[in-house]
């Protein structure tokens, strides 16, 4: 434990010696920018300054820090984001000191969706964001909705991104499990966020402001995951008037109230299940007799010790799901989601950002069988996380970030495997890291970000306890003026799973453990490196290669046959591939084509398979028009090559006791199948053409939001399944048509 404390103190040291020699005379400008029809923030905005021919864009939370800038001296500093009309602000600079503006951009209109480009480039000409993929709540509303617009949805339409078919929004990333996503809702992790057995997201679109989804070789301030994270942050709610809305698709009704707060703002949402029959369109016509909510809330204080832009939030979220038939001899199942965090954001007079989150997240899940013959399972986590970072911006535009993560986890597991054999087990543990990152932006022609994560103490003792350090770095390198080069590495590491049995089509119960102290930490490599091409100031090509190695992974031991059995067995996975995006983008176009190749062994027990998301060939597409007056028209294409599954040879018959008593009566001849190597066969390949058309009605104080969606155009037959029992075939989504409406009044 010296040795860790040792490693904590030295990165405090270092973060704090660097800022002793960051002192300059030069002026600093800060900023928030905001929405001025609601004074939601805008991520990812461009900040231009004229006069230097340089500038950067804002963070998740909206904000942006220039540092270096010369003062005494008026400056003429460009706002612009796509859909607001841009802003030009002169402002002059104190020397040492910092000049923060609230910046508000109005809406463009909804004649005519303007795309502004001032400072795009230049900005972004040596940020090291390879396999980070931003999406806003406009583009998620854009994209056909299978019943309504969906988070997790959306992603399936992204290179790299499996899916295993049209009922499940779980998604795999560049080869990896669905378990080694990580998945953040402001800060908070969520363990299971799916309604419906997972046919859609049970996280609100309505209640977003912006996603960050890193397809691979994220950096150090992200932990726990092996594959991908998805940092999802929520609106604060409207800062200038009040405002109340009401929707409804086929599935659910939901209801937005949002305004002014003492203090600050604050914003509540719920949606609740009404008619769920069209949910049979995507279980083959089987009843799916689902219940379920979700609800939020979110309190927003600004100002801080009176430094402006500082504010402290709290966030709850909460969701429920029950699976219940009026057969007394189906089972039922329950799975929930309590949340609750606090996030503190911290400005000064130096730049210097300071910023914490104390988390709660518990998920439960259940199987009560009833009167069937079917096992009962539960499962139960309790996660307590306190997460807080120093951020520091040198006058030369360079970063340097040190923090801390605390987390204690709690998992229960109770079940029977195929052989009868219970488990019951019970894990806890608490796991420190501190990790720092240095972020080299002075050079506009390369960008550097040189991380490294250190792992003070484990969930679980282990006598191979994995990395105690987690080295990263990424890199951008601008070779010519509209071509980039990039690359990533990294070690990543994680201590809990899904117990996910690999022989089902359609996996109802996907408990959480901690990986249990005879598994070793699985581990992973991450070799990204690709290139960024812009062609023209419309047309841009983006390229990207991967390659990982993951060990230690923990996989299902089917051969328990004693309590004493371990449950998990480790097992690897190779996955390797490229991905091409080619993107035009203008005032009234916006269309993308991407291909994906991809290639994923996994071996378990010294057997070689290809796990069941692997899919060889995918083609995504998708043509987005600004027909003007509010109109939207929007097409997508998804093609991808079969899927691996495990083919049935042959049948034979065995007598089966119906009853525990040895009695010829009592006798059933049974059909069994007998199955090949596991996913040694492909099925059909997928395709299908989605269509949206959107239409927003703008009056003065009632706004209205209409959207028709068509999935599987020409009604395209793609394959879910063989049933094992008969060989029957069953196929996913038919041609299905959906609508919602949503209705806001602004006081």
């Amino acid at each position: 434990m010296k040795k860790h404390s040792r490693v904590a103190f030295v990165f405090l040291i270092l973060f704090l010696f660097s800022i002793s020699l960051a002192q300059g005379k030069n002026g600093i400008l800060r900023g928030r920018v905001s929405d001025k029809s609601n004074g939601e923030v805008l991520a990812f905005a461009n900040v231009y300054v004229k006069e230097l021919k340089s500038g950067t864009t804002t963070d998740i939370n909206g904000y942006f820090l220039l540092q270096g800038l010369p003062s005494n001296k008026k400056l003429t500093v460009v706002i612009s984001y796509l859909g607001y009309k841009e802003e030009e602000i002169r402002v002059k600079l104190i020397s040492g000191k910092v000049v923060h503006l609230n910046i508000e951009l109005s809406p463009a209109g909804i004649r005519l969706q303007t795309i502004e480009k001032i400072g795009h480039r230049v900005s972004k000409s040596n940020a090291t964001d390879i396999g980070l993929q931003r999406l806003s709540i406009r583009e998620i509303k854009q994209m056909p909705r299978g019943v309504e617009a969906d988070v997790f949805r959306s992603l399936q339409y992204s290179a790299g991104v499996q899916v295993t078919g049209d009922m499940s929004v779980k998604y795999y990333v560049r080869g990896s499990s669905g378990d080694q996503n990580l998945i953040l809702l402001n800060g908070i992790t969520l363990y299971n966020p799916f309604h419906a057995l997972g046919i859609f997201s049970a996280i609100d679109p309505e209640i977003i402001n912006n996603m960050e989804f890193f397809k691979g070789g994220f950096t150090a301030e992200f932990g726990g995951r092996l594959a991908s994270v998805l940092n999802i942050k929520t609106l604060d709610g409207n800062s200038k008037r009040y405002s109340i809305a009401v929707g409804g698709s086929y599935l659910t009704a939901k209801g937005l109230l949002q305004g002014p707060f003492i203090g600050g703002t604050a914003i509540f949402s719920f949606r609740k299940s009404t008619e769920t029959k069209i949910l049979e369109k995507f279980t083959n016509g089987k009843s799916l007799p689902i219940d379920f909510y979700d609800y939020s809330f979110k309190v927003n204080y600004s100002d801080i010790f009176g430094v402006s832009g500082s504010k402290i939030s709290l966030f709850g979220f909460f969701s429920k799901d029950n699976l219940k038939y009026s057969d007394p001899l189906r089972e039922s199942y329950f799975w929930k989601n309590n949340c609750f965090g606090v996030e503190w954001l911290q400005l000064g007079d130096s730049p210097l950002f300071f910023k914490m989150n104390l988390s709660y997240s518990n998920f439960e899940a259940a199987l009560n069988p009833g009167l069937s013959k079917i096992k009962p399972k539960s499962n139960a986590v309790t996660d307590i996380t306190v997460d807080s970072k120093f951020i520091y911006v040198y006058s030369s535009k360079n970063e340097l970030s040190i923090g801390i993560k605390i987390k204690d986890v709690k998992t229960d597991l109770y079940l029977q495997n195929g052989n009868g054999v219970v488990t019951d087990l019970g894990l806890n543990g608490t796991s420190i890291s501190v990790y720092s990152k240095f972020k080299l932006l002075s050079n506009e022609n390369f960008g550097l970000d040189l991380g490294l994560r250190a792992n003070l103490t484990r969930m679980q003792k282990r006598s191979e306890s994995g990395n105690i350090l987690e080295p990263r770095i990424s890199l951008t390198y601008k070779i010519f003026p509209t071509m980039k080069i990039k690359g990533a590495w990294g070690i990543y590491q994680q201590e809990m799973a899904t117990v996910e049995n690999e022989n089902d089509i359609i996996s109802l119960f996907e408990p959480w453990v901690i990986i249990p102290s005879n598994i070793p930490i699985a581990s992973s490599r991450h070799f990204i490196g690709g290139i960024e091409w812009n062609i023209t100031e419309k047309w841009q090509l983006i390229s990207e290669a991967y390659f990982k190695k993951t060990i230690n992974i923990a996989a299902n031991n089917y051969k328990k046959i004693l309590p004493s059995d371990p449950d998990f067995v480790p097992g690897e996975l190779e996955a390797y591939g490229f991905e091409n995006k080619l993107q035009y983008v203008d005032n009234i176009f916006n269309f993308s084509a991407s291909y994906t190749f991809s290639n994923v062994y996994k071996t378990v027990d010294n057997w070689v398979y290809y796990p069941g998301y692997d899919s060889r060939h995918m083609i995504n597409s998708n043509l987005d028009v600004n027909v003007g007056k509010g109109w939207n028209v929007s097409l997508f294409f998804i093609y991808r090559s079969g899927l691996p599954f495990t083919k049935t040879s042959g049948y034979f018959n065995k007598l089966d006791f119906i009853s525990p008593f040895f009695d010829n009566r009592n006798l059933m001849l049974s059909k069994f199948p007998l199955l090949q190597d596991r996913n040694s066969s492909r099925l059909p390949d997928y395709h299908r053409l989605d269509f949206n058309l959107t239409k927003k009605i703008d009056f003065k104080h009632l706004k209205m939001e209409m959207s028709f969606s068509v999935l599987n155009i020409y009604n395209r037959k793609n394959i879910f399944y063989f049933e094992k029992k008969t060989g029957n075939r069953v196929n996913m989504l038919p041609l299905l048509l959906t609508g919602t409406l949503k209705v806001r009044y602004e006081f």
